[in-house]
């Protein structure tokens, strides 16, 4: 079985699939050294987003180590992170920067 998805922060609760998932396809990726494993409760497509914990609605999405949006609907771990279940959240770039 090879790694078929991929996390870039050890606090990231989404992995981006490297192909196509298919529902109750098993997806395996790196997280701390170790291999992990889920199944996956829906098809999710090339280079989408797979939850790798469960996001409650009203909860962070973290991919790259950074909050890239808000649930809104509960999300099962294995289950499609996309547009139609999270909402993007404004950014203050000005204090962002040094």
């Amino acid at each position: 079985m090879k790694i078929n998805a991929l996390i870039m922060d050890i606090n990231d609760n989404v992995a981006t699939c490297t192909r196509e998932i298919l529902s109750g396809e098993t997806v395996l990726f790196c997280k701390d050294g170790e291999l992990v494993k889920i199944i996956a409760k829906e098809m999710v497509p090339y280079c989408h987003k797979v939850a790798i914990a469960p996001i409650k609605k009203g909860e962070c999405v973290f991919k790259y180590g950074e909050i890239i949006g808000v649930a809104t609907e509960d999300i099962p771990i294995g289950g499609w992170v996309y547009h139609e279940n999270i909402e993007s959240l404004p950014r203050d770039y000005d204090s962002e920067f040094i």
